[in-house]
């Protein structure tokens, strides 16, 4: 039976499907490398897949953010983790292609679904206590990306044969465990009416899509640190290959440190002074990346993108779903989303043209505006506590 939002079960059931999510798609990352060698696959079918699931969970964002708001978020996040169950088993014993792109489209739909409801759902149990809880929501989400990673990694060395059945495996029993916790844990959400008093249809209101312009800012700028600040360094402090994961390292690092510890921020200084801080901090770091040269310099600068910028998702997040619900959540996470993965090839784009070290200029500059498109969040930080 669904628990309330105010029990105390309800905060751990937010944390089960944060991290559960985390480590699905960690396991799915880590896997693509041993997958594209084991089914001999090139660059262009990796990336007409990675597209494919890339829509699929823009249309699961979609759908999920609208049926969490008529018939509750819960339901949603239910019918979702199935999805990621089957789709990473799928894609951990596909032996041909089109297996491999079945299993993407249900890992995207599933994980698209998810996401937006498993907010949906955290932002009413933060509205249902006294004080914040979305930031160490997303910093479950973040150890559990981790642990995914680390599975795969871990079974290369110990089951090398078959390192990625062996992580699926292991994931698909976590997974097991994610859904019987969430059956009997996950608190039933209120439904959302998006109706004026003589019935009509609301519109989702124009500052969610400001909020969607920051996180296109954010998107780029996580997108980029992920994806570029390994072969950044490599290029720009002229060290081996091999050694460039220490960026990626202190960015992930500084990242989940923030989102564990940055509920306190917020109750202190309140949502909008934070994404400002994140995104000035965010910014600097970027800037530093672009003009430095030393290894030490370099991985400062890495850490204050990881820094600012795990403060500012968990609270555009949070303003959106207090403030507009599942209709909100959707629209701003589908544009954070969607630069999150196309934005990484606009930076090589220019990269190609301009240079991996100058490029680092662009998400600098967007990211500076988010101090100002700050303005745009309600002055209604956190509603009071669902009764």
């Amino acid at each position: 039976m669904p628990t309330a939002l105010s029990a105390r079960t309800a905060a751990p059931a937010v944390v089960n499907l944060f991290a559960y999510n985390g480590l699905v798609i960690g396991t799915w990352a880590a896997s693509l490398a041993a997958l594209r060698e084991r089914l001999g696959l090139d660059a262009a079918g990796i990336a007409v897949m990675l597209v494919a699931a890339g829509v699929a969970a823009i249309t699961g964002m979609q759908i999920g953010g609208r049926l969490a708001d008529r018939h509750g978020a819960r339901r949603v996040v239910l019918a979702c983790l199935p999805l990621l169950i089957v789709g990473l088993l799928i894609a951990g014993f596909a032996t041909h292609y089109a297996a491999l792109f079945v299993a993407a489209l249900l890992l995207g739909l599933g994980n698209g679904g998810i996401d937006v409801a498993m907010n949906a759902i955290g932002v009413q149990v933060e509205a249902a206590r006294p004080k914040p809880i979305m930031s160490f929501f997303h910093g479950m989400w973040s150890v559990g990306n981790f642990a995914g990673a680390a599975l795969v990694l871990v079974a290369s060395f110990t089951l090398p044969a078959v390192p990625v059945q062996a992580a699926v495996i292991a994931a698909t029993l976590v997974g097991v465990a994610a859904c019987v916790i969430g059956f009997r844990i996950t608190p039933e959400t209120e439904v959302v009416d998006h109706q004026d008093a003589s019935g009509v249809k609301t519109p989702i209101p124009r500052w969610a899509y400001l909020l969607g312009l920051m996180a296109i800012a954010f998107g780029l700028g996580e997108g980029t640190a992920m994806d570029w600040s390994g072969q950044h360094v490599t290029e720009v402090a002229l060290i081996p290959p091999a050694q460039g994961s220490l960026a990626v390292t202190v960015v992930a690092f500084f990242m989940v440190a923030i989102r564990l510890l940055g509920d306190g921020l917020v109750a202190r200084f309140g949502r909008r002074a934070v994404v400002r801080f994140g995104g000035v901090c965010a910014s600097l770091g970027y800037l530093i990346t672009a003009i430095a040269t030393p290894l030490p310099v370099l991985l400062v600068g890495w850490a204050m993108v990881g820094f600012g910028i795990g403060m500012i998702a968990p609270q555009v997040y949070a303003v959106a779903g207090h403030a507009a619900g599942g209709r909100g959540l959707a629209v701003v996470v589908t544009f954070g989303y969607a630069t999150f993965l196309c934005g990484p090839a606009v930076i090589g784009f220019l990269a190609n043209h301009f240079g991996l070290q100058h490029t680092m200029f662009v998400p600098a500059v967007l990211l500076a505006a988010l101090p100002f498109l700050a303005s745009a969040m309600p002055r209604e930080e956190r509603p009071d506590p669902i009764s």
